[in-house]
Parts: C-alpha cells; sequence; structure tokens
C-alpha cells in the first residue's frame, strides 16, 4: 500500500481484545511494507557499521605502506557511502509510508466504528476521548509501527557487527559483543516506570482535551451564565496537571538517555585500554584496533533505536489500548446483515416494541411526553437498537420492520439507504453549503426545492453575507458546526439536507423545535408537499405541525396508547392534550376526565394561542367567551 493508493478499499477486522495485540494485528497487516523498511534499513546500517572496517584497511595499508590496500579500502568507502546514502533515503521514505498508512487504516477504522454505532457511540465513549484517539493517538500508533521496521534492522545490524568483529579480530570483539547486549538491555529496568508515567501524562492529557472540547463547544452557553472564568479555572489547572505530568515523564526519558550516552561510553574506554594493552604487546595491529574502536563508536547509532522503540511502544500503548476500546464496542443486536440483495426494502414501517406503525407514503406524527424515550424510539426506526439499561424498552429484542423486513437483518448500508433519521441536535460541517447539501440522494429532490420546504430563505441571505465573494448562495461558507448561525438556521439547513437525500423512510426527531411559530407553519406545509408519497415520520408536540399529519400517534410509556388526527385526538385524548397544549393530564385541579376545570364556572381551561390557532377550536372558544360574558 502506497501513500498515493489511500484510503484502503477495506481496512480490515481489526483484533481489538486489547492494544498489544492491536498494534501487533497492525504491523501483521503491513508486512510488505514493514520487509521493504526492513530491507532498506538493513543497507543503511550496515552499511555504515562497515566504514570502521574500511578505515582500519586504510590506516594498516599506510602501516604497511601498501598502495593496493588504500586502493581497496577507497573504493570501499565509496561503496559503503553510497549504500548508507541510498539506504537511508528509501528507509525514510518506507518507514514514513508505513507510519501514514498505518494511522490512515487505524483513522478509517475509528470512521466505519463511529458510522456503524451511530448516536450511541457518543453515550459510551466521551466526545473528546473519540477525538483524541482519532488524531494524536493515531499518529503515536503509527510511529510505534513505522519505528519497528528500524529497530528490526538496528537490532540485525549489531548482532551482525557483534559477529564480525569476534571473526576480525577475537581478542576485541568478545568485550564488544559482550558489552552491547549489556548496553541495549540496561534501561529495561526503568522502561516500566517510564511507561507509568507516560501513560499518567497521557491520561491527564485526554481529560484536559475532553474540558477544552465541551468548554468550547458550551461557550455561547457559558457566556450567557458568566462562566467563562469558571471553566477558563479548571482548563488551567487541567493544563498544570499535564505539564507536571510531563515533566515527570521526561525525567525519566532524560534518564534513560542518560543512561544510554553513559555506558557506551564506559565501553569505549574499556576497549581503548585493553585494545591499547594488545597493541602494545603486539597481539593486534593499530589498524585493527581504529576498526574495533570505530566499530564501537558507530554503533552507538543503531543502539539509539532500541531507545526509541522503547518510548514508541510506551507512548503507543496507552493510545492503541484506547483504540481498541472504540474498535470493540457493537451495538446492542447486530446480526452482521444476514439478508441478501442491494435493493433496499419499502413498505409500511412497524415497531414491534412500542407498537408503532408509520404508512407507507403517508406523513406520521408522533407524540411522546418524554424527549429522551422519543429520541430513543426514532433511533430505532432507523435501525439503531437501544442500549441496555437505556430505557424501559431496552430489554425489547423485537428488530423494527420495514415492509415485512426485519432492520436488523438488513446489511446497515441498505438500512441506511432506507431510513434515515434526523437527530434533534444535528450537525453541520465546515464549507460550503454546496459541500452540505452535496449527500447520497434518489435525485428525484433537488437543493433549490429543499431549502425552500424548510423555508431557508433568510438562511442563504445571511450566508451571503457573512461569506466575502461569495455571490451565489451555494458558494457561502458554513462555519465550523454552523456557529455562525442560529439553532433555528442550523436546524432549518440540516432538514434541507435531510429532505435532499430524499429516503424512501425519513424520521424526524423535533425539526423545528427552535424555529417561530409562523415559519413553522410554513415549514409544515412545505415537508407535507416534497414528500408526498413518500414515508415520512415526525417526533414533536407542535400543533402545527400535527395539524398538517396524514396520522398522529400517541406513545405513553413505551406503548402506543391512541391513533388518529390531531383536532380528534386533542378532544378525546387528556394525555394527548396534556403533552400538546402544556396542561395537567388529571383531574388535579378539580375536572373532571382528565380536562383542567377552568376558573370560569362550567367553563373549560384556556389553550394556548398556538395550539388555538392549529388545532381549529375557533368555535368552542366562542362559546367560553359567551359563557364568560353571561357570568
Amino acid at each position: 500500500m502506497q501513500i498515493q493508493d489511500l484510503p484502503y478499499p477495506d481496512p480490515g477486522v481489526p483484533d481489538a481484545r486489547s492494544g498489544p495485540r492491536f498494534l501487533w494485528w497492525l504491523f501483521r497487516n503491513q508486512l510488505d511494507g514493514q520487509f521493504k523498511a526492513l530491507a532498506w534499513g538493513l543497507l543503511h546500517f550496515l552499511s555504515v557499521s562497515a566504514l570502521p572496517f574500511c578505515v582500519g584497511v586504510a590506516v594498516q595499508g599506510v602501516v604497511d605502506r601498501s598502495g593496493s590496500r588504500l586502493a581497496l579500502a577507497g573504493g570501499l568507502l565509496a561503496l559503503c557511502c553510497a549504500g548508507s546514502a541510498l539506504g537511508d533515503a528509501f528507509l525514510h521514505r518506507a518507514a514514513v509510508t508505513n507510519w501514514i498508512t498505518a494511522a490512515a487504516r487505524v483513522q478509517q477504522l475509528l470512521a466505519r466504528k463511529a458510522a456503524h454505532l451511530g448516536s450511541a457511540l457518543t453515550r459510551r465513549v466521551a466526545a473528546g476521548e473519540v477525538v483524541a484517539v482519532s488524531t494524536g493517538d493515531v499518529e503515536k500508533i503509527g510511529w510505534f509501527v513505522e519505528a519497528l521496521s528500524r529497530f528490526t534492522a538496528a537490532a540485525v545490524t549489531i548482532v551482525v557487527v557483534c559477529v564480525g568483529l569476534v571473526v576480525y579480530q577475537p581478542a576485541l570483539g568478545v568485550v564488544v559483543a559482550v558489552g552491547l547486549p549489556v548496553l541495549a538491555l540496561a534501561v529495561l529496568p526503568l522502561l516500566p516506570r517510564a511507561t507509568r508515567r507516560a501513560d499518567v501524562q497521557r491520561e491527564k492529557a485526554g481529560r484536559a482535551t475532553e474540558l477544552a472540547s465541551d468548554t468550547v463547544a458550551g461557550l455561547r452557553v457559558l457566556r450567557g451564565i458568566g462562566g467563562e472564568e469558571l471553566f477558563l479555572d479548571r482548563y488551567r489547572a487541567a493544563s498544570q496537571e499535564v505539564r507536571h505530568a510531563a515533566v515527570r515523564s521526561a525525567r525519566m526519558w532524560s534518564l534513560i538517555s542518560a543512561i544510554q550516552v553513559l555506558l557506551p561510553g564506559l565501553l569505549l574506554i574499556t576497549v581503548v585500554w585493553y585494545g591499547v594493552h594488545l597493541a602494545g604487546a603486539g597481539r593486534i595491529g593499530v589498524g585493527e584496533l581504529v576498526a574495533v574502536y570505530s566499530s564501537v563508536m558507530i554503533l552507538t547509532y543503531p543502539l539509539r533505536h532500541f531507545e526509541e522503540i522503547a518510548m514508541a511502544y510506551s507512548f503507543s500503548r496507552p493510545s492503541a489500548r484506547r483504540a481498541a476500546k472504540v474498535l470493540s464496542l457493537e451495538r446492542a443486536t447486530d446480526t452482521g446483515g444476514t439478508l441478501t440483495g442491494t435493493e433496499p426494502p419499502s413498505g409500511d414501517l412497524y415497531d414491534p416494541a412500542t407498537g408503532l406503525l408509520a404508512p407507507a407514503g403517508r406523513l406520521t406524527a408522533v407524540v411522546c411526553g418524554d424527549p429522551d424515550a422519543a429520541g430513543r424510539l426514532a433511533e430505532r426506526l432507523g435501525g439503531h437498537p437501544s442500549e441496555k439499561g437505556s430505557g424501559k424498552d431496552s430489554e425489547k429484542g423485537e428488530s423494527v420492520l420495514l415492509g415485512g423486513v426485519p432492520l436488523d437483518e438488513v446489511p446497515l448500508d441498505t438500512a441506511r439507504t432506507a431510513v434515515l433519521v434526523q437527530d434533534k441536535d444535528p450537525v453541520l460541517l465546515s464549507g460550503t453549503l454546496r459541500d452540505l447539501l452535496d449527500v447520497p440522494r434518489s435525485g428525484a429532490v433537488g437543493a433549490e426545492p429543499a431549502l425552500a420546504a424548510a423555508q431557508c430563505e433568510d438562511v442563504l441571505a445571511a450566508l451571503v453575507q457573512g461569506s466575502l465573494g461569495a455571490a451565489d448562495p451555494m458558494d457561502a461558507r458554513i462555519t465550523e458546526r454552523g456557529r455562525s448561525l442560529s439553532g433555528g438556521q442550523r436546524q432549518r439547513l440540516a432538514l434541507a439536507r435531510s429532505l435532499v437525500t430524499d429516503p424512501e423512510v425519513l424520521v424526524l426527531d423535533e425539526p423545528t423545535s427552535a424555529v417561530d411559530s409562523h415559519t413553522e407553519a410554513r415549514i409544515a406545509q412545505g415537508v407535507r408537499e416534497l414528500r408526498a408519497g413518500r414515508t415520512t415520520v415526525v417526533f414533536t408536540s407542535s400543533p402545527l405541525l400535527l395539524d398538517r399529519a396524514d396520522r398522529v400517534v400517541l406513545v405513553h410509556e413505551g406503548q402506543v396508547v391512541a391513533v388518529g388526527v390531531h383536532r380528534e385526538l386533542l378532544h378525546s385524548e387528556p394525555r394527548y392534550r396534556a403533552v400538546v397544549t402544556r396542561e395537567p393530564d388529571e383531574d388535579r385541579d378539580g375536572g373532571q376526565d382528565g380536562v383542567r376545570q377552568s376558573p370560569v364556572p362550567g367553563g373549560r381551561g384556556r389553550l394556548p394561542a398556538a395550539a388555538r390557532a392549529a388545532s381549529g377550536l375557533d368555535d368552542v372558544m366562542k362559546e367560553l367567551e359567551e359563557i364568560e360574558e353571561s357570568a
């Protein structure tokens, strides 16, 4: 896999049982790149390590006044320098490729998992932690995968050089062969403590990242309550904890680095002292002494990779553990899509757990007094089963049926094509409006009709005004998460995006909660006209939307308790009236049959103005006014 070939057609199925297993899985899936890096690394390190032997041959040639030996040494030096340069260049290329491709694989896996879990992901893992894993952690994981091949090349080089020294000059070679493993293993006792300190640092950094992410997301609210300084103080405290942890970790790694400098120096002193003694006794030549001394000097370079691999593993292990934690998450029920076929199912949408039925081709409004329960039900209708313990219907394993086909048994991408769920808090990604509406679609609904149905005229004007040089509203820029727009404007743009997609079934969870009543009425009519012939389910308690629905369903305590049209249910169902008009649903004020007692003798409680206008109860209100006048 080369960088230009990214992304992967299929990133594979990771081994997410633990952090080390995940790292090993990444390594096994990049064997081709690892072998390339190993080969170029061996060429580079062996060429560098052969330089002292060439220098030794040259020195001995001078001592022996041998021109042929000097010429041989010059040729070998040129060959080693060429091999070192070539190996270093392609080693860097292969190593960086391994780093980037490993990080890209992890990011693809995380993106696939996020798409698979949907909104359940952020309920089970903090959003800040997901961001930390997909940004900083993937780099550290890639670092370890990249460093592993270079470490292997360095280790093989050290073994080859030790064997060569023993063969070349046994007396000094044995000293070097015994001393180098001691140098490589001397820091092992310090690694567990260094790893623990690195883990603490990463944990504190992750908490600080989560706090910063939450603070930025809630900045508008913080300003409204005057809490900026409070959260800034909290972030300062978290930042100082990260700094202290980083300093403690750096001290340990500094100690390891100092040992890596000290021990090779001691080995060099030993080799020089012993070599001079042997040379004085005539047991070795001057060139051999120079060659062995230079070899020890050069070997400190590959020895550095032992320290690097230790640091890379120490920093990547907690990162891999966090990535494996996210990648090991599964949906509450997941059959993996046992049904075959690419055509998405169609027909009536039915939820056996609650008894909710949304007939095909009609606009169905669902009224639920509990907003959290409404959100869970909306997710179920989209094929996202509730998490265990997340609600009263969480233990009910029945799958939602679309045209009689269980959504849990349909491949996930096919189910997403058939049913689209818009959350009550939809997210707008940064970019142009054209990019926002560039989504998978049926092609039957264009951008202009969708924007018109969502009543986005003033939103387009605001976007053009805020984007310099954007004459076409489609080229206007949308800031991150649409922060420059109001809540109602973000809702309408998100609704337009959903309408452009034009799925077989569209589920909208409170799509107009931040919109004024006049705009809401026009949106209700626009959605009804644009979605004619398509199945639409709207979770709402707005009378303006309910009055436009073909069918209204009341869900109470996880079960459908009433079905009808808005005006009928408003008269006949006290629980429905309590949710829609915000009135008490029982005779808590002395009323009968779930209707609140009016302060006017013989009268009924007044409905809010918006509910009166939408429900068509003007005749009833006229009767109340006549009663008041007679009283």
